[in-house]
């Protein structure tokens, strides 16, 4: 029976090229994956996955409109699994067509997100993630100003100054965001 995982961590935990590992690893047996990532994540362009450490691979774009489900069961070749990358920011909709690839067409799905905003509240993607997923995981990185473990965003302005407000979705990556503990997120030493 095939499960829906959620993997989620900070940003700089590794859930990008943790995608291109589980990938190439299913591929070198010949065994092909399917790749998804929200279509708003233009960092790169629109339909690429990229990870800090500079590698880099197509995936299908979820919009608002996509059925995820009908995507994957509408492939010619059964894929061994669904991978998604910044399911943070699908929507509700797209968590329950996930739960159907894996309890109907029994293909395993693992999506990796962020768990909450830079103003610590819940994703939807992740929210419906936390209460569909058969399985949850967490994904470790270090606290950008000190030691402990990062468990929350922090989103900094073009200075470097820390921000507490404003829309929840603002795509970035180091320039925006850093990885912080909660104490660092109260208390940044920037």
């Amino acid at each position: 029976m095939a499960q829906l995982f959620f993997r989620y961590g900070s940003m700089n935990s590794g859930k990008t090229i943790e995608i291109l590992k589980v990938a190439h690893n299913y591929e070198e047996q010949n065994k092909p994956v399917v790749i998804f990532t929200s279509g708003i994540d233009d960092r790169d362009q629109v339909g690429m996955i990229s990870s800090r450490i500079g590698l880099k691979r197509e995936a299908i774009p979820v919009f608002s409109t996509t059925n995820v489900y009908d995507e994957v069961a509408q492939l010619e070749t059964k894929p061994y699994c669904v991978l998604l990358d910044e399911s943070q920011f699908l929507e509700k909709k797209h968590i329950l067509q996930l739960a159907r690839i894996a309890d109907e067409l029994n293909i395993p799905v693992i999506a990796y997100g962020l768990k909450n905003d830079f103003q610590n509240e819940l994703f939807e993607g992740s929210k419906y993630l936390l209460l569909y997923a058969d399985k949850i995981e967490e994904m470790k990185t270090v606290c950008w100003f000190c030691t402990k473990k990062a468990t929350m965003v922090l989103r900094v302005d073009e200075d470097g100054k820390p921000m507490y407000k404003g829309d929840q979705i603002l795509i970035g990556g180091n320039d925006r965001y850093y990885p912080v503990c909660r104490k660092c997120h109260a208390n940044p030493s920037i």
